[in-house]
């Protein structure tokens, strides 16, 4: 029996764990009951909003009115979805929150949000046993479809009149875990492009040498592009200081096309994943792939299969007193914090890209990165930290 067994926020984070929000056709309802409850516990009044209107696709928002409700809120963002799961390759099942006798909790979602939204409201509930209110008012918001991207997520929320006026000034939201002592705040994330090439060609049979042949286009551009992403690769070898954020990372996801081994079809389809670092030029590098395209032969057309362009940095200075207030945190702890471009995509990116600057944290250190991996887990030492980390960031964020 671990040590942990019934400490009550654990209790808590394994039941929220057992909620399979999993991906795809979501069942949102459970996890919405789960943390009214929290909510109703707690003593925070909390709203339902329905994204465009669909009542599948609910996001839970719960208020702590602070004592200068005019001030600029504090919005504590995070998600209710989780990705699939591969079953037969967890040792425990995905969904069973189970816990071995050195406290990791092994779950779908531990490191990927849901071990955040439950730090969020155990931090909140230590803080209101010794303070009735702060100077800010704080908002915790539970969204749905974090993990598809899709058009029924914070995104769209944050486009209504009820998200208005939450008077949202700055925002938490998930980071990633670390393998060492360190603790990395995110404070920007690089632009995503997934576009769909499709190579149109000459077609004909499989034993000749036919000119302008969609596999010649394909070839050329994939040749562009892994040269590109080379110098990103020798970029990241010459300076240990990079993080995988600091640089462009290209991949080719997918290939398509052929309709039989010895006939050379009329159109080939390669579908690449771009994150593009934050100091590209996003008109030049867009000019440059036209460029490849034509040089490849022409014919070339594009689909657009995600476009989300970087958002304004957020301020990690001086002249930010939402970020003094953060890192203040960890300078009283004596605790070590990094800075870095965000690796992937989160909801930071779309509160950034309105002017509401945002940062990423998840206080997972000395912990394996296992997002969407098989296996993940958190230890349940790390978690509880977690909410002592948080705690302190609250009594400073929320009367800055």
């Amino acid at each position: 029996m671990s040590a942990w067994e019934d400490n009550e926020e654990i209790k808590l984070f394994r039941e929220y764990l057992r909620i399979p929000s999993v991906h795809p056709d979501i069942d949102y309802e459970p996890c919405v009951k789960f943390l009214s409850k929290q909510f109703d516990a707690i003593g925070l009044p909390y709203e339902v909003h329905y994204i465009k209107g669909d009542k599948t696709k609910p996001i839970l928002i719960g208020s702590w009115i602070g004592t200068q409700p005019e001030l600029p809120s504090i919005l504590l963002s995070s998600h209710m979805d989780v990705v699939p799961v591969f079953e037969e390759k967890w040792t425990h099942p995905p969904f069973s929150a189970h816990m071995d006798e050195e406290g990791k909790i092994f779950a779908r979602g531990s490191q990927d949000m849901k071990s955040v939204g439950m730090q969020y409201l155990a931090a909140l509930k230590e803080l209101r046993k010794s303070h009735k209110q702060m100077r800010r008012t704080v908002h915790i918001a539970y969204a749905p479809d974090e993990e598809v991207g899709g058009m029924a997520n914070l995104e769209e929320f944050l486009k209504t009149e009820e998200f208005r006026k939450l008077n949202v000034g700055f925002a938490l939201d998930e980071g990633i875990a670390t393998e060492d002592e360190k603790f990395v705040a995110f404070y920007a994330e690089r632009s995503i492009w997934e576009i769909n090439f499709k190579f149109h060609g000459t077609a004909g049979h499989g034993s000749l040498l036919l000119p302008n042949t969609a596999g010649q286009k394909l070839h050329y551009l994939l040749n562009k592009l892994m040269a590109y992403r080379s110098t990103q690769q020798k970029l990241m070898e010459e300076n240990p200081n990079l993080y995988i954020g600091d640089v462009t990372t290209i991949n080719l996801t997918q290939l398509q096309g052929g309709v039989q081994s010895n006939v050379v079809p009329p159109v080939l389809e390669a579908t690449f994943d771009m994150r593009l670092a934050i100091d590209v030029n996003l008109k030049e590098f867009e000019e440059q792939l036209k460029q490849w395209c034509n040089e490849a032969g022409g014919d070339i057309e594009w689909e657009w299969l995600c476009r989300i362009d970087t958002a304004p940095a957020t301020k990690i200075d001086e002249t930010n007193a939402y970020w003094v207030a953060f890192a203040k945190a960890f300078k009283d702890m004596d605790l070590k914090l990094d800075t870095h471009v965000f690796a992937g995509g989160t909801d930071s990116q779309f509160l950034r890209a309105i002017g509401i600057p945002s940062i990423g944290f998840s206080p997972m250190n000395n912990t394996p990165v296992l997002l969407h991996d098989n296996n993940e887990f958190l230890k349940a030492e790390v978690f509880l930290r977690g909410i002592e980390i948080y705690h302190k960031i609250f009594l400073n964020l929320f009367d800055c």
